[in-house]
């Protein structure tokens, strides 16, 4: 089973860990970037840090289902559920909306977990959530591969974590990236 220093190392290998000025799907600034499908990329290693998510997800009480929002965690969402011999499902966006598709469907009281590669601001997450609680579903926390939250008030869930970094972010008008006249790029899905 992987420490979480060597989950680190694995996320640097892997060339999953970016330096520059990017601007995150939330709109913020950030000097450093997480692009775990770099790491996913690797089936091996996936299921390495994935048997560590599944061990510190147990915690949480009985899973039945695990629910990635597309793109970014439909592949840790099939693993983790693959290592804890569940379902594992996605939610996408129709016409800017989450939802559910492709057939799938959750039960009323169906215990759920909730998988991202990274959780920043929790928005996704909790996109996911308001989807499932539309199906009465218990939610009970957020997996994510790399939690890098600063100050999440709204995130009500608990949340569990291959390993945690912290990278700040900044407000666009607030960037010190962009006062030193640094092109910023966009690598996310949104």
């Amino acid at each position: 089973m992987l420490t979480e220093r060597e989950v680190l190392d694995a996320l640097l290998r892997t060339g999953a860990v970016l330096d520059g000025h990017f601007i995150l799907s939330s709109g913020k600034h950030a000097s450093r970037y997480i692009q775990c499908a770099r790491l996913l990329q690797y089936p091996d290693r996936a299921h390495q840090v994935c048997q560590l998510l599944a061990k510190r997800a147990r915690s949480l009480g009985p899973i039945d289902a695990v629910v990635g929002p597309a793109l970014g965690g439909i592949l840790i969402a099939y693993e983790l559920a693959r290592v804890l011999g569940v379902r594992g499902l996605f939610t996408e966006r129709r016409d800017g909306q989450m939802t559910l598709r492709r057939g799938f469907e959750v039960a009323a009281g169906e215990r759920v977990l909730i998988a991202e590669d990274v959780v920043t601001t929790s928005r996704s997450s909790l996109e996911v959530a308001q989807v499932l609680m539309e199906y009465d579903a218990a939610i009970l926390g957020i997996a994510c591969i790399v939690d890098r939250t600063l100050n999440v008030g709204d995130l009500t869930f608990p949340l569990i974590s291959a390993v945690r970094l912290e990278i700040d972010a900044f407000e666009p008008n607030d960037c010190p990236l962009c006062r030193q006249g640094l092109p910023a790029v966009k690598p996310g899905s949104r």
